[in-house]
């Protein structure tokens, strides 16, 4: 006899695992909001990006999620768009005054080059949930948190987060007083 039947043949009821928010309406595969090729991406950020040498050469060469995962882990230091020093604002002023990434470029970050390739990876709802609770840095739970603010319908951004909005970790940078 099957293991999910019980005498007098009549099916038992299975046990449903939800592997994130919403699960059971698309399963194992995320839907995608937004433009499919930009990942909803600043202009000026995707095209340096995709003018990366780091993202052309060195990303290429990384086929799957856990090699993402473990380039994270030991390339990333901050999640801002940009390096440190590398955007001249010089010269701008006003709503151009280096904000919200109006004017000029500079060099592009290992975190948004490594955001954009876990979206050419079409990660699912369970990696991204392997993102979001990985315990080994808070680097890559930033860009699974990322990774849903970009790709996910905005109507579902409160069921992803909700259950992380009282989370006790804290980040690198946060300073500690005695």
């Amino acid at each position: 006899m099957a293991n999910n039947t019980v005498a007098g043949n009549q099916q038992q009821p299975q046990a449903v695992t939800k592997i994130g928010p919403n699960a059971g309406k698309h399963g194992n595969n995320l839907p995608l909001w937004g433009n499919e090729k930009t990942m909803n991406l600043n202009p000026m950020v995707l095209t340096n990006v995709l003018s990366s040498p780091y993202f052309k050469v060195q990303l290429y060469e990384l086929k799957t999620y856990h090699e993402v995962v473990d380039e994270i882990y030991f390339k990333v230091t901050h999640i801002e768009p940009w390096e440190k020093g590398s955007r001249k604002t010089a010269g701008q002023t006003g709503m151009c005054g280096g904000v919200r990434g109006v004017g000029t470029g500079g060099i592009v970050s290992t975190a948004f080059c490594l955001l954009y390739k876990l979206f050419t990876l079409k990660l699912t709802r369970k990696q991204v949930m392997g993102l979001i609770t990985h315990n080994d840095s808070p680097y890559i739970r930033a860009l699974g948190f990322m990774y849903i603010r970009y790709t996910q319908p905005p109507g579902d951004l409160v069921d992803w987060y909700d259950s992380f909005l009282d989370d006790e970790e804290y980040p690198p940078c946060a300073k500690l007083s005695s």
